[in-house]
């Protein structure tokens, strides 16, 4: 295994209620780092509670970076998470302690690692005149629209993907070239840094079953009442916050449209079937230097840190 200098940064990755967040706060309390989040829900603000952002007495522990930053009008992007990351890696550096980057958002990990394509950035009046154009059409018109000027990007995007379809519309309008070719440039290069990959693969059982004990932990802590202050601001649904997990589904329970029970079921199966995709993800998309396959628990996070440290 690599091995850690000053310039190594220790990411945490894997699926949702893996331990990621329990395992990045014992590895900075025995490092002396910082937690730096690359969960691309966590960033917002307002939906502490249901996006699982650390609490208080972590925080209290270590320091916390990029949690809760954002307004949930305000849009993130892997390449605008990326520049933010960078510095709050060179600030802890700067401060003495060890970056500890933890997050479930395979693409944000990515970008960090290996550079990102080189897209220029989009200007605001295109921004709002795509997000007015598909909120005038709808997903499917919209979707063949998209397929009209960009046939291979309609093609890798599906009409009930608004977020990446207008990501799309955006790149094409702005710069009359499809992303696709922006992303066959080469990358940007990424920082000088190396990284240490850990990826927590839990068994789908025990996965399943934490998924489930969590998400009831979070509506009895308020997450209904978070989205609901959420669905009151009428936000654009095509918004990146607006596709938290089990923000669709509790809102379908503020409007009287489910029971909470049905809706809280509704939310811990699209929670499985996220996490089944971010498993695959990682183990196809991300060299990682430990993988532990083992239900986290007190014992295991131990065991990684002596592997680690």
């Amino acid at each position: 295994m690599p091995q850690r200098t000053a310039n190594t940064v220790v990411v945490i990755c894997g699926p949702t209620a893996s331990g990621k967040s329990r395992l990045a706060l014992a590895l900075a309390l025995r490092m002396n780092g910082a937690v730096i989040n690359a969960d691309s829900m966590q960033v917002y603000r307002g939906l502490e509670v249901l996006t699982a952002q650390p609490d208080a007495a972590a925080r209290a522990g270590a320091p916390h970076r990029l949690y809760g930053i954002l307004d949930a009008a305000d849009p993130c992007s892997a390449g605008r998470w990326r520049a933010m990351a960078v510095a709050e890696i060179d600030r802890a550096r700067g401060r003495g302690l060890a970056p500890i980057v933890a997050g479930g958002t395979g693409l944000y990990l990515k970008a960090l690692m290996e550079g990102i394509a080189p897209v220029p950035p989009i200007p605001a009046e295109v921004r709002a005149r795509v997000r007015a154009r598909h909120a005038a059409l709808g997903d499917a018109a919209f979707h063949a629209e998209l397929a009209a000027r960009d046939p291979a990007g309609a093609g890798a995007v599906r009409a009930s993907d608004p977020q990446r379809m207008i990501r799309a519309m955006e790149v094409i309008e702005a710069t009359g070239r499809p992303l696709a070719a922006w992303q066959a440039e080469a990358a940007e290069g990424g920082p000088a840094l190396a990284f240490r990959v850990v990826l927590l693969d839990p068994p789908r059982p025990w996965l399943h079953a934490a998924i489930a004990a969590r998400f009831d932990r979070m509506v009895a802590a308020g997450a209904l009442e978070e989205v609901r202050a959420l669905a009151g601001r009428r936000l654009d649904s095509a918004l990146p916050a607006m596709k938290a997990l089990g923000v669709r589904e509790l809102m379908a329970a503020c409007r009287g449209e489910a029971t909470p029970a049905a809706a809280a079921a509704r939310a811990k199966a699209a929670s499985r079937a996220y996490a089944r995709r971010q498993g695959t993800w990682f183990r196809r998309q991300i060299i990682t230097d430990y993988r532990y396959q083992e239900q986290f628990s007190e014992l295991l996070c131990e065991k990684i840190l002596s592997e680690i440290l």
